[in-house]
């Protein structure tokens, strides 16, 4: 035990591991904020005015705005998970490889 805690010491004093905590906080945080005013967006739009995801899409469509849009914030939830884990693969698993060289 003593010497996963001496190691935790030295991973928690490299400048490599905040670097990386700080910006995967950061992008965490920023595409958290997006998909979150994306909903709320939504849902208030819907809540104070349904007219505008009632319309149909064309003339003598079945399918509204809100269908249209309701898919695309769906969307949007896909392509942030895809970036976050793009980025994570490359840039934050390097700089984890870089916190382990330094730290054995």
């Amino acid at each position: 035990m003593h010497v996963m805690q001496h190691l935790y010491r030295r991973i928690y004093a490299n400048p490599k591991f905040h670097q990386l905590e700080l910006e995967r906080r950061r992008f965490s945080w920023l595409l958290t904020s997006i998909i979150l005013i994306a909903y709320f967006s939504f849902i208030l739009i819907i809540a104070f005015y349904p007219e505008l995801f009632g319309n149909p899409i064309f003339e003598d469509s079945v399918i509204t705005w809100g269908i249209l849009i309701a898919l695309s914030v769906i969307l949007l939830s896909l392509l942030l998970t895809g970036i976050y884990v793009y980025r994570a693969n490359n840039e934050f698993d390097r700089l984890v490889n870089d916190v382990i060289k330094d730290v054995t």
